[in-house]
């Protein structure tokens, strides 16, 4: 039986790379360092004997031999991550059912997905799907009244709850795109509009509540709402301005012909979304469904924003495998 003599984290590297052109942006998506990201590239090109990127060029840009080796690669590695998904999910075969619960930050494309991935690979389960806020999610799990959950991180103890983290997203400010002021003039207070805030119900809320504390920052608390779109929508006809994050704003598609998003002046914060499980339930199925979320949110929702809006590519990205976040930095 002839072995291939590549190496599958090779092949990984790589095609991260062909789609960024950017080895710093694939270091920052997987968790490896710059050199490690490198030397994978250089490995797999030393060991076909050919180039697969153009090195000189910024961003990288495929060659020739490149954009074939790399069509092949597509399919097998899509083979392959299936295999993954199916095998695991074929330890929980017995399973009957899984009651999950999510941010409606994913309600319009990532659930779906997720939910034909695992229909198909948990042939005998019953799904229950909760749309809730992450304050109401954590509630739940902590009640066993939900298996999964896909919840932004609070500022409080979470150490009862297992954490799968899935993706940084960073606050920014929208502001009408009538309104020619700058996001510190805003944040100063200069505005004649007032800041439209998210309910202090919502982690989000309380969030950007205590950044502008630590930044002593005091504005009027004339409007709060819990619903996103009713946040963006007012941002739009001029009534006011917002503090939000790239994907609470992506929701909002039908007004960003009306609104300006500008990154957060200063020093940047961010909240970090996470699935969550209590620890005695299945970890191989929270793998299963944190991985595969990991890989939909970067090709439906980061990087389609990240070629809209370049500037978003330093803070809004998906975290690697296990790694710890702290939220609020």
């Amino acid at each position: 039986m002839q072995r291939s003599r590549l190496s599958l984290k090779w092949l990984e590297v790589f095609q991260l790379a062909a789609r960024s052109g950017s080895v710093q942006e694939v270091a920052s998506e997987t968790g490896l360092s710059v050199s490690t990201v490198s030397h994978h590239i250089q490995s797999l090109e030393k060991r076909l004997g050919v180039s697969l990127l153009d090195h000189n060029r910024r961003p990288m840009v495929l060659t020739p031999a490149g954009n074939v080796f790399l069509r092949y690669i597509e399919e097998a590695l899509s083979l392959i991550r299936k295999a993954e998904i199916e095998a695991v999910s074929g330890n929980m075969i017995e399973a009957r059912s899984l009651r999950l619960g999510m941010v409606d930050d994913f309600d319009a494309e990532i659930a779906p997905e997720l939910a034909r991935t695992l229909a198909a690979g948990m042939r005998n389960c019953e799904f229950t799907h909760f749309a809730r806020p992450s304050h109401e999610i954590l509630h739940l799990l902590r009640n066993r009244q939900m298996d999964v959950g896909v919840a932004t991180r609070p500022m409080d103890d979470v150490s009862d709850l297992v954490e799968y983290p899935l993706v940084r997203d960073p606050f920014v400010v929208v502001t009408p795109i009538s309104q020619g002021m700058s996001p510190e003039d805003y944040l100063a207070g200069k505005s004649t509009i007032p800041l439209i805030r998210y309910s202090q119900t919502q982690i989000i809320g309380r969030q950007i509540e205590a950044q502008l504390r630590r930044l002593r920052i005091s504005l009027p608390n004339r409007i709060e709402m819990e619903s996103n779109q009713s946040i963006i929508g007012m941002v739009a006809d001029g009534s006011g301005w917002a503090i939000t994050t790239p994907l609470s704003y992506l929701r909002a598609r039908r007004f960003h012909g009306q609104t300006v998003l500008h990154p957060f002046p200063g020093k940047s914060f961010a909240r970090f979304i996470s699935i969550f499980t209590a620890e005695e339930y299945a970890q191989g199925v929270a793998r299963m469904i944190a991985n595969t979320m990991r890989r939909l949110i970067h090709l439906r929702t980061i990087e389609p924003a990240v070629q809209q809006i370049r500037w978003l590519e330093e803070g809004f990205y998906v975290l690697p495998e296990r790694s710890g976040v702290n939220a609020g930095v």
